[in-house]
């Protein structure tokens, strides 16, 4: 027998029994489905067993952990049943693209995407579901590994693999059906009772719950301009033949990254030059408002959106919103007792639409300046007065958001929502997540201009992205243009600098559970210099060495 304690009640079980048979005993004590244990900081599958004393939690579809996990689980029961359906099309032709809310976009090339084929996919996958399938793991060789991607036509995954360092390679097999998978799976398909198939633009959707009601599938939510990114930030990846992980590691390891880390800056050059001619060739407006979740870009983006309007004679002044901070004594507190500087009540906004209000008007105004140190705003002498051709720009996270620029004249405004939307996959089957890709930037750059450790921002980002989710997500659609600031290059500059950092994390802290994700991803990539990145990148707001003041 074994002394197990689970949620600090001690219990005995003989030895070799599974996680997943404890689990069952404690499902009572929990509101959601539980789909992963946890030892320590150490995240386990519930079909291993359990052959030594030890403590234990359980997680829930409800975690963030564990509902990565249920998205997993979904997208291999998918491909599973695709490749019943449709057959050897359904496993080479099936491409894991992008997140749209709680949804997952999907398209086939080379399948005809009708309703009637979703609807048999999608009865097969539930069929699997009331089989309560296991998902059984084996390790094998890398080298087999990338023998066995070759042989199901896996090509982006056999590229993947060809630069594996390590070893071994965790694979994993559903009713015969054999893939591979970043991070953890579900005990079996039996868990996996939420989702629906939709059809969507040339592609379709895996519906899923959203991770605050993992028993709940909601209606889709269109957010046309936010696909319409995504889709072109894919066809910039393909494009320029660099859509997956080994397709950049193909073009690092062949001497071809300075190419492509030009031609990517120009493109998003461009990209800022055809805004500002947008904003130009209407004379009416006079604010630019620009507004996305953390380290997005924002104060590069700003800068490098001021000097594109100056080549049509227009006059920039940037202006950041946080000069408009209430004083530290009457910022609101969140349920925590915190300070909450992301919620728009911390924001002065009478007093902000009064200024921009009078400098609309043509009269000279004397703007804020908020000092972080003491707390409160201060006013040293910045007169602002609007000629003809002056604009302002206005950065800050409520800058979409109507409250904040309620006297303005719509048409006087113009929105920008900037995020960084990754073009690259991992493979076929394994999408980068958005959130990662902007957590990586934030650390780099927190430890460098903040002297703030890994650790620290780890811990924070759960805040961070409720703020996200409350104040900036709600209103992208709102956006007259959006811009992707995510470069295809920029993990393989990251990871360098964010590898030092993680390794840096001690092993008994919350935070390692999400060090150790982020350094296991960081390996897929081969590093890069930053020696030949401009000096005005969007990049260099994170590794230094920008010509502008960020």
């Amino acid at each position: 027998m074994v002394k197990v304690t689970v949620d600090g009640e001690l219990t005995e079980y003989e030895r070799g029994t599974t996680y997943l048979q404890i689990a069952k005993d404690f499902q009572k004590n929990y509101e959601h489905d539980i789909i992963l244990a946890k030892r320590g900081e150490k995240l386990i599958e519930l079909n291993k067993s359990v052959n030594k004393e030890q403590e234990i939690t359980f997680l829930t579809t409800a975690s963030d952990s564990g509902y990565k996990t249920y998205v997993r689980g979904v997208t291999l029961l998918l491909l599973r049943s695709f490749y019943h359906v449709a057959g050897e099309k359904g496993l080479e032709n099936v491409f894991v693209k992008h997140t749209l809310g709680d949804n997952v976009y999907c398209e086939a090339e080379g399948i005809e995407l009708t309703k009637e084929l979703l609807d048999q996919v999608e009865q097969f996958m539930h069929s699997l579901v009331e089989q309560d399938k296991v998902f059984h793991k084996k390790s094998v060789s890398t080298s087999s590994a990338v023998e066995t991607f070759e042989k199901y036509g896996m090509k982006d995954k056999k590229k993947l693999f060809e630069y594996r360092r390590v070893s071994k390679v965790n694979i994993y097999n559903l009713d015969g059906f054999e893939d591979y998978y970043y991070g953890y799976m579900p005990p079996s398909t039996g868990i996996l009772k939420y989702f629906r198939l939709e059809k969507y633009d040339k592609g379709f959707l895996i519906c899923l719950p959203n991770r605050k009601h993992p028993e709940t599938l909601a209606p889709v939510k269109e957010t046309p301009k936010l696909f319409a990114t995504l889709q072109e930030a894919s066809e910039w990846g393909r494009m320029m033949n660099v859509d997956t992980v080994g397709a950049l590691n193909d073009v690092i390891s062949h001497g071809g990254i300075t190419d492509l880390i030009l031609v990517q800056e120009a493109l998003q050059e461009k990209k800022v030059a055809e805004i500002a001619e947008q904003i130009a060739s209407d004379r009416s407006k006079k604010f630019v408002m620009i507004a996305g979740p953390s380290s997005s870009g924002k104060t590069s983006f700003s800068h490098r959106l001021s000097i594109q309007l100056r080549t049509h004679g227009l006059k920039p002044h940037t202006i950041a919103l946080d000069n408009y901070f209430k004083d530290r004594k009457d910022t609101p507190l969140d349920e925590d007792g915190n300070y909450n500087f992301e919620c728009l009540e911390a924001i002065d906004t009478k007093q902000f639409n009064e200024d921009m209000t009078a400098l609309l008007d043509g009269k000279r105004v004397e703007l804020p300046e908020f000092n972080f140190l003491l707390g409160k705003r201060e006013y040293n002498g910045d007169f602002r007065q609007l000629g003809p051709e002056d604009i302002l720009v206005i950065e800050g996270i409520h800058g979409l958001n109507e409250k904040m620029s309620y006297s303005l004249p719509k048409e006087s405004k113009f929105k920008i929502y900037i995020s960084a939307l990754t073009q690259l996959n991992i493979d076929e089957h394994n999408r980068i997540s958005t959130t990662d890709g902007r957590l990586i930037r934030r650390m780099v750059r927190d430890a460098r201009t903040r002297g703030a450790s890994a650790m620290h921002t780890i811990g924070m980002w759960p805040s961070v992205r409720r703020g996200e989710d409350q104040y900036i997500f709600p209103f992208q659609e709102e956006a007259d243009v959006m811009f992707n600031s995510a470069l295809i290059y920029e993990l393989a500059v990251l990871k360098p600098y964010a590898e030092s950092i993680l390794f840096g994390i001690p092993k008994d802290v919350p935070e390692y559970v999400e060090a150790k994700r982020l350094l296991k991803f960081l390996d897929y990539f081969i590093g890069v210099s930053t020696e030949v990145i401009p000096k005005n990148s969007l990049m260099r707001e994170f590794v230094g060495g920008s010509i502008f003041r960020v």
